[in-house]
């Protein structure tokens, strides 16, 4: 019986190790026909009885993206993207203070976090979530450039309800091609992430309006798009 239970244990974990390495490697050439998230809107729609959700997702190639929509959400998201194995250790254990000494949380997530959470994962908060979440960006890190990290992002994050990518986002919000995307375009998509059901581009609040001019100044303290060409090349 013993040997029986760990056979099937090996083979259980074998399989899974099998099947996500797969599907990340298969992925860093194929553009994923959606994503966890995607399904889950649908999902939770159909629930609630919205038999005529649809989803807004088009899969818009990185030579195709605005280098600012690629600088922008590296500036409000995840400035040492180009730097770091995956994880920015230094903004986790602010945030573990942060905790611990009763300040307001803030998301310590990466961009390469937050592309295996929206792929592959789902919403919530759970110990099992957040493990699965960190040996996928691991996974992930290890079988795409961070272009390729950047690309599926771009495509994958939520800028308002049910709109996913910058491919939707652009027509929808400035009736323009997501590559000719202007700087204050691009840093207004990027000031919506944190909660794109709450803060909408197309009716900016205020605040809003501050993100986006926050954003923009970042985008120019990183070095404007010659950040992105460090990108592009591996080199950074």
């Amino acid at each position: 019986m013993l040997r029986w239970l760990r056979r099937t244990l090996f083979w259980l974990v074998g399989g899974f190790f099998t099947l996500t390495v797969g599907a990340v490697l298969l992925m860093r050439w194929v553009p994923p026909l959606t994503s966890a998230f995607i399904v889950n809107s649908y999902v939770t729609a159909w629930s609630d009885g919205n038999w005529r959700y649809h989803a807004d997702y088009r899969w818009t190639a990185y030579e195709h993206l605005s280098r600012h929509a690629k600088l922008a959400v590296i500036a409000s998201e995840d400035q040492k993207f180009a730097f770091h194995p995956g994880f920015d250790f230094d903004s986790i254990d602010k945030a573990i203070k942060d905790r611990e000494s009763g300040k307001r949380l803030r998301g310590a997530s990466t961009i390469s976090q937050q592309v295996a959470k929206n792929l592959f994962l789902w919403p919530g908060q759970s110990y099992l979530r957040k493990g699965l979440e960190a040996y996928l960006t691991l996974v992930i890190e290890i079988c795409w450039p961070k272009q390729r990290i950047l690309e599926v992002y771009l495509n994958l994050a939520e800028f308002g309800p049910g709109i996913y990518g910058v491919g939707a986002a652009a027509p929808r919000f400035f009736h323009t091609e997501p590559e000719r995307l202007s700087q204050s375009q691009a840093a207004l998509l990027a000031a919506v992430l944190p909660s794109p059901t709450h803060l909408h581009v197309d009716r900016p609040s205020a605040y809003l309006y501050r993100r986006q001019a926050w954003i923009m100044g970042q985008m120019n303290a990183l070095g404007g798009t010659q950040y992105i060409r460090g990108v592009d090349s591996g080199r950074r």
